[in-house]
């Protein structure tokens, strides 16, 4: 008696034993007894009934995924390839192991397929230079699908858009065409701008006749001084008559 008593003892320290689980922090084990779902354990130490019971273990960290280039169309109808990258991560394992087969290849299938529905909505513009709308927008997308999975769309980024040869030579003109009506617009308004400073010089200068003949007198110097030439200066008649004055009174006074 003592013997079967002893050797019950054993065996059901070795059961006991064996049944010892551990899960690490980030992970979950979902366990089922006899076919159903029984309970999800974790972290930690957990107890599993050999023969009756058994488990999946799922990782809560959040996973990156990688989507093949895909080939789609814009709204403009411009072809474009596009690859893209996304963040996930399970919050309910038990959703995550009854409700799919393989989340992961469920996940890049729904974001392959919601990919092409959003650009197909969006013109080639819009995904050029609002790529963070157009991410947020299919992580929208993701997400509502695998909601029901268990899993969450952290986020979603868009690595690279390939566009057409033809299109990036049609693009690369177009910039060139904006860049050279900017230089014409700039061109422009300095032109206006001196216009504008010689008229208020003009205005200036006229309403005193000796300063403008002071300024023509400068000018004909600069000239004279930056080329080594005969000058010929033509003397106003005012001038010449004021002259005439200053030489009849000298000799008069004589």
């Amino acid at each position: 008696m003592t013997f079967l008593l002893a050797a019950l003892i054993v065996i059901v320290l070795i059961v006991l034993m064996a049944s010892i689980r551990v899960a690490n922090q980030y992970e979950r084990a979902v366990v089922f007894r006899l076919g159903r779902h029984a309970r999800t354990a974790g972290p930690g130490m957990y107890l599993l009934f050999p023969f009756m019971e058994w488990q999946v273990k799922v990782d809560l960290r959040t996973t990156t995924t990688a989507v093949e280039p895909q080939e789609t169309i814009t709204r403009d109808n411009v072809p474009v390839k596009i690859n893209a990258v996304i963040w996930r991560r399970i919050v309910d394992p038990k959703l995550a192991i009854i409700e799919v087969t393989d989340v992961g290849n469920s996940v890049v299938q729904v974001a392959v397929t919601a990919l092409r529905n959003v650009i197909g909505q969006h013109s080639l513009d819009e995904v050029l230079k609002e790529q963070v709308a157009v991410s947020e927008a299919l992580q929208t997308m993701i997400d509502t699908v695998t909601e029901p999975w268990g899993v969450k769309v952290v986020r979603v980024q868009m690595k690279d858009v390939e566009i057409p040869p033809t299109m990036q030579r049609a693009m690369a003109q177009e910039a060139e065409a904006l860049r050279e009506k900017r230089a014409r617009q700039i061109k422009a308004e300095a032109e206006l701008d001196a216009a504008r400073l010689l008229r208020q010089a003009a205005e200036t200068i006229m309403q005193s006749p000796a300063g403008l003949e002071l300024r023509r007198m400068q000018m004909i110097t600069e000239v004279g001084a930056e080329q080594n030439t005969m000058t010929i200066i033509m003397m106003p008649s005012e001038f010449v008559e004021m002259a005439r004055a200053i030489g009849a009174r000298a000799t008069a006074s004589e």
